[in-house]
């Protein structure tokens, strides 16, 4: 069967079999089919689209709703420090003013920089502030810490001088070598890379270096371990002790009745250390003393 289509020429004909035009229609059909899909398929992707910008929006938001209780809760910590601070300030000078009448001689009792006490009132406040701000902050209160830090250890060192320990506190340097300057107490760990509290000095003598006692005592323990490396610890009565850390080789034992300046051990670089170097102690009652405020030459 063929199907005949007269133009305007009605000398020209044109004429399809019926298989062509099915299968035309066919193609029109798929084309429409397809066309249809391909605008059903980006409708949905925009539909898409538009929902996960609202999510993310709403993420974005709630981020910066946790950053701000964040950093509320960092600024009412500071403002609490501060107060903190300033009572332990007011319990000094009551300390102090007991200790005036108390001390011996004519020591002067340690007193906090003036720009140190400046701290009456806490933190700014303000809306506005930004992380970099509550960094700020932290770093001051840090070093008002440090400075307190220091005075209370000068206070005690002043008060053990005035008791009976004042014969047997180890005074001398235990190498010959000066120490690493403010190594004692809170400092940037040169292994772990945070701050950590470092109960001694550190002295960067050479290998091989003597090592002496700094002061009249019984050997209470000589030892290895994987922080002090080879160490001797020293027991001058009273709960009072020094320890030695870092050793290359120890000449004494436990037991051992030692005099000050005695050569105990000598320099290395064992236990967790970065070179040769001693680690020196003191301690009482199993507390950390600082032993800057006892060395003398």
């Amino acid at each position: 069967m063929r199907i005949y289509f007269l133009g305007k020429n009605t000398k020209k004909t044109r004429s399809f079999s019926l298989k062509s035009l099915i299968a035309l229609s066919i193609i029109l059909i798929i084309g429409l089919f397809y066309s249809v899909e391909r605008y059903i398929d980006f409708r949905l992707n925009q539909s898409d689209l538009d929902v996960l910008s609202v999510v993310d929006n709403s993420l974005e938001l709630d981020s910066t709703g946790s950053n701000k209780a964040q950093l509320d809760a960092y600024i009412r910590q500071i403002s609490e420090l501060y107060m903190r601070l300033n009572y332990i300030d007011q319990q000094t000078d009551r300390i102090q003013q007991i200790m005036k009448k108390q001390i011996v001689g004519k020591e002067k009792l340690p007193t906090l920089e003036k720009d140190d006490k400046s701290s009456s009132g806490g933190p700014f406040i303000n809306e506005e502030l930004r992380h970099e701000d509550v960094s700020l902050a932290l770093d001051n209160l840090m070093a008002k810490v440090d400075a307190r830090e220091i005075q209370y250890n000068q206070m005690e060192a002043m008060m053990l001088k005035q008791t009976v320990l004042k014969l047997t506190l180890p005074t001398l340097y235990p190498v010959d070598v000066p120490y690493r300057s403010s190594s004692y107490g809170w400092r940037h760990d040169p292994i772990l890379g945070i701050r950590a509290f470092h109960n001694g000095l550190d002295f960067g003598a050479a290998h091989g270096e003597p090592i002496r006692a700094t002061a009249d005592g019984r050997v209470k323990t000589v030892g290895s371990g994987p922080d002090y490396g080879k160490f001797v610890v020293i027991d001058h009565g009273d709960r009072l002790e020094t320890r030695y850390a870092h050793a290359s080789k120890i000449f004494v034992k436990e037991g051992d009745l030692v005099q000050r300046e005695d050569v105990i051990a000598l320099v290395g670089n064992t236990g967790r250390s970065t070179g040769p170097h001693l680690h020196y102690e003191i301690r009482y009652k199993n507390r950390s003393l600082d032993p800057r405020q006892y060395l003398k030459k």
